[in-house]
């Protein structure tokens, strides 16, 4: 056997899929705290949506207020998710873009941690490249398939790995209408309180990604 060969055979492996907070916490030793700087100066900013997203906005959201109960992930995704986060105009970035089912995979020592993320934003246009923010989603409460919270910072401790500096990463969950936003910096995560789609807070939620692409804009 070659050493490479041994190498691998030793690692261990996990997909986001294994991912419970416990386990990230025992393998990666990150904690969660009650407030990270970059996940209030990123719930702080400010933007009003012009008249024309406020109504595209609200044409989603009733859609979603109908269906939301009995949408599946994919048609959650399709419906609601996917058009929310194209109207905040990631697709029209020259340097960076929305991705979906995206492949990250990063090593850690003798660990290996991979898995599709359900959204990406990344640098690059037809392929990711340095990886700014993840998201994960979820139709339930609770999934037989794992917990979104663990999938999505599994998710974020790879692109932490693959960025290879000091600069935060963004990340979202979603469960059915609700939506929490999270930053990870170092070995600390912090997580927001919940926004409910179905109600005013749709327009915080579109705050939050119009942001999150203007502080990428300025990484540029």
């Amino acid at each position: 056997m070659s050493i490479l060969a041994e190498i691998l055979t030793d690692m261990q492996k996990y997909t986001f899929k294994d991912c419970t907070i416990v386990k990230l916490k025992k393998i990666f030793h990150i904690a969660q705290v009650d407030s990270l700087v970059s996940l209030q100066d990123w719930l702080s900013i400010s933007y009003l949506p012009t008249d024309l997203e406020k109504i595209i906005i609200e044409t989603y959201q009733a859609n979603l207020l109908e269906n939301v109960d009995a949408w599946n992930e994919q048609e959650l995704a399709l419906n609601f998710i996917g058009p929310i986060i194209a109207l905040a105009g990631f697709g029209r970035e020259k340097y960076f873009n929305a991705f979906s089912e995206r492949m990250l995979e990063a090593t850690f020592g003798e660990i290996s941690l991979s898995g599709k993320v359900d959204g990406l934003i990344a640098a690059g246009k037809e392929e990711p490249e340095n990886p700014f923010f993840c998201l994960q989603e979820y139709k339930r409460e609770t999934d037989p398939d794992g917990d979104p919270k663990a999938q999505v910072l599994a998710a974020m401790l790879v692109a932490q790995k693959l960025n290879d500096n000091q600069e935060p990463i963004y990340g979202a969950y979603i469960k059915g209408r609700n939506w929490f936003f999270l930053t990870l910096q170092e070995k600390s995560y912090s997580i927001s309180p919940q926004f409910d789609a179905t109600q005013n807070d749709v327009f915080d939620i579109f705050r939050l990604l119009v942001g999150l692409k203007l502080m990428i804009e300025k990484k540029f």
